[in-house]
């Protein structure tokens, strides 16, 4: 009698606690609907199990606030109905705060065409250990204007932790991201300051890319310094025909076929495979359909940042990172440039010109690497290791 009992009794607790997600879940998202502009909505304290993605749209001046990361966590692990965990679209002065969001069946947080958008004190995370099937992005705003990103932490995705793209007027400080395929990454996009950062044990630390087929063409004017981008050798876990796919392991900072970016101050530590590498699209020996798209880097300028010392093996399961271990052994050069370059850059002399320069300097420990791979590919590229052509006038 008392087992039928304390089995009943179990239930009844069980059910009062799943209508209870449920209900809490449904205030959460009447909230969400009828905010009114200048609303804070408050989230409460606890494991939120949610089922369904939460959505804000066409608001202004909200403030959404947990009880703190780790108090509020926003749990999609039992998620049955879209992709999104929160998405946000076509709104203007958003703050999200000190919250943790997990598990959702694609992108944690996306805010898309928001001007004015604060990331503050989150965690966006998957839980267990990485996979190709966790969502692409944890913190994904894309085609934004005006995105500040502080004190958040990003872990498990399988394109980028901390993703911008296609936006204007970024800043992405004090953040740690781990265990994704990129940490941090910046895409097509224009103004960007990533400072004070902690990227470590992801496959890329920092990735700034331009990238073909999007409706913003040209990125540029980044500035990557004062970050620790640290051991970031983990496997790439990315899905199959994903670009980030194409990072070995081992990257510390990539820049691709983007325009004025300036890394310095940056501690760039114990990157077994490319600590920073300066290439074009082609290096991914994927065709380029759009005839808009420039698929070279220009105008970057690499400089006091401190490299570890000491070999590092490249990996071997990856192309690149392959062709470094057969080109250099244990002893890859810090700094990688491959070389491609299209000849209406170059001087009389061969030498890019000045508004397409790739500049070098004053990087301790900072070996270098011209892998001129323009005319004969990466495995018959004759290597320089002359930093001349790459010693700018400032």
């Amino acid at each position: 009698m008392f087992a039928r009992f304390f089995c009943f009794f179990i239930l009844l607790c069980t059910s009062t606690i799943v209508l209870a997600q449920a209900d809490v879940e449904k205030r959460i998202q009447t909230q969400l609907i009828l905010a009114e502009n200048g609303s804070v909505i408050e989230l409460p304290a606890g494991i939120i199990s949610l089922n369904n993605t939460l959505s804000l749209d066409g608001k202004k001046h909200i403030t959404i606030r947990g009880a703190g990361q780790g108090s509020t966590v926003l749990s999609f692990k039992v998620q049955k109905h879209g992709a999104e965990g929160l998405k946000i679209t076509n709104a203007e002065h958003i703050v999200l705060e000190n919250f943790t969001i997990e598990d959702a069946k694609g992108d944690l947080i996306k805010a898309q065409g928001v001007h004015d958008l604060v990331f503050k004190d989150i965690t966006a995370q998957w839980t267990g250990a990485p996979k190709a099937s966790n969502g692409s992005y944890a913190l994904y705003p894309v085609q934004c204007q005006t995105v500040r990103i502080e004190r958040c932490t990003a872990i498990g995705a399988s394109d980028a932790g901390i993703y911008v793209g296609q936006s204007d007027s970024v800043w992405v400080s004090n953040c740690m991201a781990k265990n994704n395929v990129a940490g941090i990454e910046i895409e097509n996009t224009t103004n960007a300051w990533v400072w004070k950062n902690h990227a470590f044990d992801n496959t890329g630390g920092i990735l700034v890319f331009d990238l073909p087929d999007l409706p913003k063409k040209r990125g540029g004017h980044v500035k990557v310094f004062e970050n620790l981008v640290a051991r970031n050798n983990f496997k790439n876990f990315a899905p199959k025909g994903n670009i980030v796919g194409e990072v070995p392991p081992g990257t510390g900072v990539m820049i691709l076929a983007t325009n004025d970016v300036e890394v310095y101050n940056n501690k760039i530590w114990d990157n077994k495979t490319a600590s920073t590498a300066i290439v074009s699209y082609y290096i991914a020996e994927i065709p380029i359909k759009d005839k808009e798209y420039n698929p070279y880097p220009s105008n970057i300028y690499v400089h006091d940042n401190l490299y570890s010392k000491g070999k590092r093996m490249p990996t071997w399961k990856n192309k690149l990172g392959f062709i470094f271990w057969w080109k250099f052994g244990k002893k890859v050069p810090h700094i990688l440039y491959d070389g491609i370059q299209p000849a209406e850059w170059l001087d009389e002399n061969g030498k890019l010109k000045e508004a397409y320069q790739i500049c070098i300097a004053n990087n301790e420990n900072g070996s270098f690497a011209n892998l001129r791979a323009d005319k004969l590919g990466l495995l018959k590229g004759k290597i320089s290791r002359d930093k001349r052509p790459f010693t700018c006038d400032e």
